[in-house]
């Protein structure tokens, strides 16, 4: 099997298989398909267990169900994920800790599980439960932003904010810190970190998904406002009907 990635940071996953190999992934990851495959769906009952894979489901934000895209003869497939940003390619040989929701797909012997983190260590992104991956072979991520590898050698420390974190070994000692004091925590944007130490091997993203939704949380409250103020004269301008009647225009502060 052979496999590229391609444009970064919009990028795709390409696999060139012979016949015989197979891949997983995400329903909703395939982009194209180009020679003789067969696609099994399938909720890797044999390999994880039933009740392993609604946990996953229920906790881990991952999708009940697998796709196993299995090569008839020589196949190219192409995946992406569902966030604006990297796609990168992770060697597994032992275990993982994976942001819920950045699991793209992957190859050889991996397994699919939550790892449980407790009410203490579960801020790790926004999820108390994670994704847990075990065995070896390659896995496949999407984060949001930029994706950079970091590794900790041993007694080397690293405080990361916790939305930022997107995968590390699960091995790992790590505890939660709070970055800053009070003050910073509410006018400085900052809150709760996972200090590591290392050794550890880190993947981080650039970007915040959370900022994300607040901003688009904050538009849409916006425009709400702004419709209803349209419709009932609620203190930013006046209504269609005081404009036609007294003919103000909507560039006229109101006072």
């Amino acid at each position: 099997m052979e496999w590229r990635i391609s444009k970064n940071p919009l990028g795709m996953l390409e696999v060139v298989m012979d016949r015989g190999e197979v891949i997983t992934a995400e329903p909703g990851a395939l982009v194209y398909m180009q020679g003789d495959v067969e696609v099994r769906t399938s909720t890797k009952i044999r390999e994880q267990g039933f009740l392993s894979r609604v946990k996953s489901t229920i906790l881990g934000g991952e999708s009940f169900f697998l796709n196993d895209y299995v090569a008839r003869g020589k196949c190219m497939l192409g995946f992406a994920g569902p966030m604006i940003g990297d796609i990168e390619g992770i060697s597994v040989d032992g275990s993982y800790i994976v942001q819920s929701g950045s699991y793209v797909a992957s190859t050889g012997s991996i397994s699919l599980d939550t790892k449980f983190q407790g009410m203490v260590k579960g801020v790790f992104g926004t999820e108390l439960f994670m994704l847990k991956v075990d065995g070896n072979g390659m896995l496949f991520v999407n984060a949001y932003g930029s994706l950079f590898r970091k590794e900790l050698k041993e007694g080397e420390r690293m405080v990361i904010d916790n939305y930022h974190l997107v995968a590390m070994s699960a091995a790992t000692d790590y505890k939660v810190v709070k970055i800053g004091g009070m003050k910073t925590f509410i006018l400085g944007g900052e809150g709760l970190g996972v200090e590591v130490k290392g050794p550890a091997v880190l993947y981080l993203q650039s970007k915040n998904k959370m900022e994300l939704k607040g901003e688009l949380t904050r538009l849409l409250e916006l425009e709400k406002y702004m419709q209803k103020g349209s419709q009932f004269n609620i203190g930013i301008g006046p209504g269609r009907e005081d404009k036609d009647r007294q003919g103000w225009r909507w560039d006229m502060p109101r006072i």
